[in-house]
């Protein structure tokens, strides 16, 4: 019988723990196995294995590795790699299945895994499935093997094969020693750019800053370095590549929720008509945006397993989250690509007349960065969301979408809490027209969360 696996590193979009603690190369090697049997059910022989430059990461992947070979899987190992290499090695070796060793954007003692099994991004009940296969110990047996790959060629070449830049163009790119670092700055180079690198060495210490351009603090030695340099424009990845931090000449951040905006009025021109996919957190000046460019904007649930599967469904050529994860179907496969979406914009950049006014002139709001009610317990926050989606009342509102958490609409602006799927946190964000509508959205929220959290420190 497989050592117990601690249950609670089973989240919803991936797996993730602090590695030693929850995460160890025993569980790491009876997921393998419970990956392989799943695989070995749906018909695949073969699964692409790639890490992020965390210190554990090597023998957590040999664990991996060990484990499908022992349900019969044969394995491709692409060493360290960005998180849309594995997705893009799948593509090419046509396994569908691909094993992804990243704790992403977490600190140094994290570590996780990203799933692919024949075709399919496991996400929320499938994680929950595996759980329970690995739980009960029942796996298929085989022998498989172990060869390895370099995929970095064959992937630099379909980015330049298919982005055409309309000029050479000077960029900053923060790769925050993430493994994103080893293959950038030849990707921007291949597509005729002047690069300035910033902390392009893999490192798994994170040595300069975290990994992850969600937060304003991670970005300001880039902004330090294209305001004060010869760049254009700056580039940021978090710590395996998925996702995207755009940084303008200004030193002005231009958040995922407008970088679609540009994006999605590009895709548009080519594909009139066709669906443009945000999550919940996303601003609303979408909807204007993608009907004015001829799309059908949706509205739909945060997390990257999930928008994909929403991708697929719909047949959507586009769809972005405000975490900063772009997934492109047009001219692409359809998975989030940090690399790729940033090849996609200075594509678009290289055409403007302007490169900041392109994207400083993107419609805007006043807003809130995302701001967290930490909760005791895990669970706790699920169970809040759903008393409040069933009592809550809001002041003014037109509309309370209640697909992910509360989306509360109001004819000058927005509020949003969330339970987080990571952490026992609720999340929250507010846009409005001006700072008065802001305020006062916020102090409909601040009423509504103080009943029912007496006592809780409210960061609004």
């Amino acid at each position: 019988m497989s050592p117990p696996v601690a249950p609670e590193i089973f989240k919803a979009y991936d797996i993730r723990g602090i590695v030693d603690r929850t995460l160890t190369e025993a569980a790491a090697e009876s997921i393998g196995r419970a990956l392989g049997t799943l695989g070995k059910a749906k018909g695949v022989k073969r699964f692409v294995v790639g890490r992020d430059g965390r210190l554990s990461g090597p023998r957590l992947a040999a664990a991996l590795a060990r484990g499908l070979n022992a349900a019969g899987m044969d394995v491709t190992d692409i060493g360290v790699v960005a998180t849309p290499m594995v997705y893009f090695a799948t593509h090419e070796l046509g396994t569908g299945s691909g094993v992804m060793v990243t704790g992403s954007h977490n600190p140094p003692e994290y570590n996780g895994l990203k799933m692919m099994v024949a075709g399919e991004t496991l996400a929320a009940g499938a994680i929950q499935d595996l759980r329970r296969l690995v739980e009960s110990g029942q796996f298929a047996s085989g022998k498989g093997g172990v060869e390895t790959l370099d995929v970095t060629e064959a992937y630099l070449a379909r980015i330049a094969g298919d982005v055409k830049l309309g000029r050479l163009m000077r960029v900053a790119i923060d790769c925050g020693n993430g493994s994103p670092g080893a293959v950038a700055p030849a990707l921007y180079r291949r597509l005729g750019c002047q690069v300035q690198e910033l902390f392009c060495e893999v490192d798994g210490n994170f040595p300069n800053h975290h990994p992850d351009p969600s937060k304003p603090e991670n970005l300001s030695d880039l902004v330090a370095a294209v305001k004060g340099g010869h760049a254009e424009v700056g580039l940021a990845f978090d710590g395996d590549g998925d996702r995207l931090g755009v940084v303008t000449k200004n030193g002005r951040i231009i958040y995922p929720d407008r970088q679609l905006m540009l994006f999605a009025a590009d895709v548009l021109q080519r594909n009139p008509g066709a669906k443009v996919i945000f999550d919940v957190k996303c601003t609303r000046q979408l909807f204007g945006w993608i009907r004015d460019h001829g799309g059908e904007p949706v509205l739909w649930k945060t997390g990257h397993s999930l928008i994909k599967a929403k991708l697929k469904e719909t047949g959507a050529p586009l769809a972005g989250e405000m975490s900063g994860h772009i997934f492109f179907k047009e001219r692409w496969y359809g998975f989030d690509d940090g690399l790729y979406a940033g090849a996609r914009l200075l594509e678009i950049l290289s055409r403007a007349p302007d490169v900041t006014q392109a994207l400083e002139g993107l419609p805007d709001s006043v807003t809130t960065p995302e701001l967290n009610v930490a909760l005791a317990k895990e669970g706790e926050n699920h169970a809040l969301i759903a008393r409040l989606q069933q009592s809550a009342r809001f002041e003014g509102a037109t509309e309370v979408i209640t697909l992910d958490g509360l989306r509360v609409e109001y004819p000058d602006g927005f509020g949003l809490m969330r339970a987080s799927n990571t952490t026992p946190v609720v999340v929250l964000r507010f846009e409005a027209d001006d700072e008065a509508a802001l305020s006062r959205i916020q102090g409909d929220f601040r009423r509504v969360l103080a009943a029912a959290l007496p006592g809780v420190k409210l960061p609004i």
